[in-house]
């Protein structure tokens, strides 16, 4: 069963071991008073392994990179090309 944290009006704060559907205490076991707020922490989170890190991120793509751009080189080197083409067929 999970530990909730509540806090009352007054600022008192107390811990209560109860079920997750068990109804939320009412009033403060220290003073009485209502109504009672639960208390919600951040959750620590640890990465391990790789791919959590920018230097760690993409060096699988790296490849994938690289042919992209000698890909894009491809295009320019035909587009260069044709317009060499059309230059030569214009001049003649």
């Amino acid at each position: 069963m999970p530990i909730y944290e509540y806090r009352c009006p007054n600022g008192h704060v107390f811990e209560v071991l109860q079920r997750m559907n068990d109804a939320q205490p009412e009033v403060c076991e220290v003073c009485g008073e209502g109504p009672l707020e639960r208390v919600l922490h951040p959750v620590a989170i640890h990465y391990k392994g790789s791919g959590f890190y920018a230097t760690d991120y993409g060096r699988g793509s790296g490849r994938q990179a690289k042919e992209a751009s000698s890909d894009s080189g491809a295009g320019s080197t035909k587009s260069e090309s044709r317009k060499e083409t059309g230059k030569a067929a214009g001049d003649s």
